[in-house]
C-alpha cells in the first residue's frame, strides 16, 4: 500500500505534468550539492521553468495516469523540468552543465507536446533560439517587408506627383 506522502507527491507531480501539457525534460542531477542545485532551480525559474526532483516510479505513474507514452532512460536519480519556453530552458540547463566539471545536469530524455524526445533531441533544442528571439526575428522580417512595400508605394506616389507637376507646368507655359 502506498504511503500518504507518495500519494500526495504523485498527485502534485500529476498536476504539474497535466499543466505542462505533455512537455517536460528529464535530467540527471546526481552530483550537484545543495548550493548549486538551488542556483540551477533559480536559473530555470528565471526562464519560466521549474525543476522538480521525483522518484522514477512516481514519474512513470504520473505519465501513465495522464496517458503519456513511456520514456526510456528513466533510471537513476531524475528531475523533471517543466517549462513555458523549451529552447530557453534547455539552453539554461546546457549552460549550467558547462559551469561544472561533471556536466550536470545531464539530459536523459524529454517530451514535447506528447512526443518523446531522446537526450540528443533535447540537446538540439538547447541550440535553437528562444521563443522570444524567434518572435523578434519574425517581427524584424515582417517589418522589413512592410517597410519595403511602403517605400515602393511612396516612390510611385512621388513619381505620380512629378508627372502631374510637369503637366501643370506644360499647361501654364501654353
Amino acid at each position: 500500500m502506498p504511503s500518504k506522502r507518495n500519494v500526495e507527491n504523485l498527485e502534485a507531480l500529476t498536476g504539474v505534468l497535466r499543466a505542462a501539457q505533455g512537455s517536460f525534460f528529464l535530467v540527471n542531477y546526481q552530483g550537484l550539492a545543495a548550493g548549486p542545485t538551488a542556483k540551477l532551480r533559480k536559473a530555470v525559474r528565471e526562464k519560466g521553468g521549474e525543476l522538480i526532483v521525483a522518484k522514477n516510479t512516481l514519474i512513470r505513474k504520473a505519465m501513465g495516469d495522464l496517458g503519456l507514452p513511456p520514456i526510456e532512460g528513466l533510471s537513476g536519480p531524475s528531475a523533471v523540468v517543466v517549462f513555458s519556453d523549451p529552447a530557453a530552458v534547455a539552453k539554461t540547463l546546457k549552460e549550467f552543465a558547462k559551469t561544472n566539471d561533471k556536466g550536470i545536469p545531464a539530459f536523459k530524455a524529454g517530451m514535447l507536446a506528447g512526443q518523446v524526445l531522446d537526450a540528443k533531441q533535447v540537446e538540439a533544442l538547447a541550440d535553437l533560439p528562444s521563443q522570444k528571439e524567434l518572435q523578434a526575428e519574425l517581427v524584424g522580417v515582417l517589418s522589413a517587408t512592410l517597410s519595403n512595400l511602403v517605400g515602393v508605394l511612396g516612390a510611385k506616389a512621388q513619381e505620380l506627383v512629378g508627372i502631374l507637376e510637369a503637366r501643370v507646368q506644360k499647361l501654364e507655359a501654353a
